[in-house]
């Protein structure tokens, strides 16, 4: 099973963000059958059933084991993966950082965001294709500023920082040189959200 893949296709993108197999896929990071699924969400076996039929048909859950019980088969289905939506799938609609002018606005950062996104799913997929893996580097952490001077001082120094690092590093005739696309993001902490009751019908 890969660790994570990304969806690219709106198509199964649609699919996926069903509230109900979207529930369905995080019951399924370990393998479950829709006979112990139904305690689990609270709705007929029969309508999981159509829900894993539809998952599975895409490529977003796959069969791990069945097992008979009486005169039919259980079938035990588990996620093939951990799941990303690429902002290609909004193709004609996605954001691009080209077309902000403000660097400081939360709607560049996102655009970043969206890019950096689209980059790595090129990468990942490019990189099972071949064999091969890719090397990355990520810094994350939250730092706690005391007012808002501070936190613009802190990313006035923080851009002559990496400014002065990449200076030194880059390298534009470098024979076999390759390039890296550097981000580096500040924003404020948001608390996790919690899961949302999942409707009965």
């Amino acid at each position: 099973m890969n660790e994570i893949e990304v969806i690219r296709d709106a198509g199964t993108a649609r699919i996926a963000l069903d509230p109900i197999r979207l529930r369905l896929l995080a019951e399924l990071a370990t393998p479950e059958s829709a006979t112990t699924l139904e305690p689990l969400l609270g709705i007929p076996r029969q309508k999981i059933n159509y829900h894993l039929r539809t998952l599975e048909e895409h490529g977003l859950i796959q069969l791990v084991s069945e097992r008979r019980v009486r005169n039919t088969t259980e079938r035990f289905l588990q996620a093939s993966s951990s799941y990303v939506i690429s902002p290609d799938v909004f193709e004609q609609v996605q954001p691009d950082p080209r077309h902000s002018e403000d660097h400081r606005s939360l709607g560049w950062l996102l655009a970043v965001t969206a890019q950096l996104m689209r980059d790595l799913g090129e990468l990942l997929i490019g990189s099972r294709r071949a064999g091969r893996k890719v090397a990355t580097f990520a810094l994350d952490g939250e730092i706690r500023f005391a007012s808002a001077a501070a936190r613009t001082q802190f990313a006035t120094e923080l851009s002559a920082a990496v400014t002065t690092l990449a200076a030194k590093y880059h390298d534009e005739n470098a024979p076999g040189g390759r390039p890296h696309r550097m981000v580096v993001a500040v924003h404020p902490s948001v608390r996790p959200a919690r899961r949302r009751t999942l409707p009965s019908d």
